[in-house]
């Protein structure tokens, strides 16, 4: 008796493995993969944890994100940002911590908005971003900028090249630069 059940195990999982490969297609890439945005300067530390979906010959600002509704900045899973140290953005200052980014791209410049609430997806079953904004402990707007190339992958990254540092966001032909410095924690 207990050979025909593990029989019949074994039967179930080979065809539940099956059935996960060639139906599910679990192996394949994900179509936005995981990716990390990392800067160290001195002792401050900032990481960034996002999904990277793929132009694939859409129209990206105005069509499949469109204007003036908030967007979880990525795919999948919310956008996180997290700091070891407190920083000043647009002149208020950002608590060290773990936050996720939203944003609300227009044609002209995008809001952007740090939110101390960590949410398990961006969007809900109807395709609604999750975001509270009665969590948002920073807004800020900033201009966007067009490119002269296409940028296929959403891509998020740090720019201190100038010593002025940036966390930037860029995809398709659009660029949005936000400025960030290290909070003075120095009393008078």
């Amino acid at each position: 008796m207990l050979k025909r059940l593990l029989i019949f195990l074994s039967i179930v999982a080979l065809g539940l493995l099956l059935y996960s490969v060639f139906v599910e297609n679990i192996f394949a890439p994900r179509l936005s993969p995981k990716d990390t945005a990392k800067i160290e300067l001195n002792d401050l530390n900032l990481i960034v944890e996002y999904n990277r979906p793929s132009k694939r010959e859409r129209e990206i600002f105005g069509a499949l994100v469109p204007y003036n509704k908030v967007w979880r900045t990525g795919a999948n899973e919310a956008t996180t940002f997290e700091t070891n140290k407190d920083l000043i953005i647009d002149g208020i200052v950002l608590k060290k911590g773990k936050y996720t980014i939203w944003t609300v791209p227009m044609e002209d410049s995008w809001k952007v908005m740090f939110n101390s609430k960590q949410y398990k997806w961006g969007v809900n079953e109807k395709m609604e971003p999750m975001w509270d904004p009665n969590f948002d402990v920073i807004e800020t707007e900033v201009p966007s900028q067009k490119l002269d190339t296409t940028v296929e992958k959403f891509t998020i990254a740090f720019d201190n090249k100038t010593g002025d540092l940036k966390l930037t966001l860029a995809w398709d032909d659009t660029l949005v630069e936000i400025p960030l410095a290290e909070a003075n924690t120095q009393k008078p």
